[in-house]
């Protein structure tokens, strides 16, 4: 069985800003100390960005929060299919994890101009 990731990865929260209102976010990385100087090292909170260089992060549930009527379940192969609808059209996405689904469906719903 996979493991559940609790947030969006680093990359997928980057995306996310540039589609989500910001304050829809739960969580935020910051910059945690480093050993060496040249690699940044983020690590993740609760709450809202505090500072400039803070990425704001998601939790399943914000991700939620922000679909029109989604659903989430498991399936029998272990995979994670996330629907929403709107009107008179279904959108359905799956994946290993109930994050990567969400983040995936809100991305296709923004490159379709419907989020």
């Amino acid at each position: 069985m996979a493991t559940i990731k609790a947030y969006t990865d680093l990359e997928q929260s980057k995306k996310l800003t540039e589609i989500l209102p910001l304050e829809s976010a739960d969580m935020h990385y910051f910059i945690a100390d480093s050993l060496e100087k040249q690699e940044i090292n983020y690590a993740v909170r609760c709450g809202t960005p505090i500072v400039k260089t803070d990425i704001p992060c998601w939790s399943l549930s914000a991700l939620l929060s922000v679909l029109t009527y989604p659903d989430i379940k498991q399936r029998y192969d272990d995979n994670w299919v996330c629907r929403v609808e709107n009107k008179d059209t279904t959108y359905l996405w799956v994946d290993s994890n109930p994050i990567d689904a969400c983040v995936a469906m809100i991305e296709k719903l923004h490159k379709e101009n419907i989020l």
